[in-house]
């Protein structure tokens, strides 16, 4: 089986089948939950060799001085080369109480892009389709019996009403009556 690298998969995206959040498509662990996508040595190799581009850290304490808590909620936006707003997320939201700090940390990771490579399908012809079945062969009918005509009731029984058949005159019907005693079950 060879292989062919997808032309231009650079920016292509997918979702992370455990935390489902858009990751690139050739990737091998997810930035968000890191966990491993599929096991690809080169591609893993390249990932964890990514460069940061941007990495800031900054902590945001409760005000000194201030008794009830202050919300505060996170939002990360992304602008293209002419400024326009391309992506905007709440990431987070929360509330600082007295004496409480937390730390946030955005960072941006680079790498080039790598084509990902796609197995080629081998190409299997489907074997030759059998003769196409009839219906199975019917018995032929004996020569002195012909079939009834449509809405006939069949040999043998005699119709009395819409709908009902019984046995033809001169034979008695099976009795019918209470059933008889039910044996006990064996165990």
């Amino acid at each position: 089986m060879s292989a062919a690298a997808r032309p231009d998969s650079a920016g292509k995206t997918r979702t992370c089948p455990h935390c489902k959040a858009t990751i690139l498509e050739s990737l091998t662990i997810c930035p968000g939950c890191l966990h491993h996508l599929r096991f690809d040595q080169e591609a893993a190799k390249r990932q964890v060799a990514a460069a940061s581009a941007l990495r800031v850290e900054g902590v945001v304490s409760h005000p000194s001085g201030a008794t009830e808590p202050w919300e505060y909620f996170v939002v990360i936006a992304v602008r293209n080369e002419r400024g326009e707003e391309v992506t905007r997320h709440v990431v987070n939201v929360g509330a600082l109480r007295n004496a409480e700090k937390r730390t946030f940390t955005l960072s941006v990771d680079v790498m080039p892009p790598q084509p990902v490579v796609v197995p080629n399908k081998p190409v299997v012809t489907p074997p030759s389709a059998p003769a196409p079945r009839g219906p199975a062969p019917r018995a032929p009918l004996p020569s002195a019996t012909k079939p009834p005509a449509p809405g006939a009731p069949a040999a043998g029984l005699a119709a009395k009403g819409p709908g009902v058949t019984q046995p033809p005159s001169g034979t008695s019907p099976a009795p019918r009556g209470p059933p008889g005693p039910v044996p006990p079950l064996k165990r």
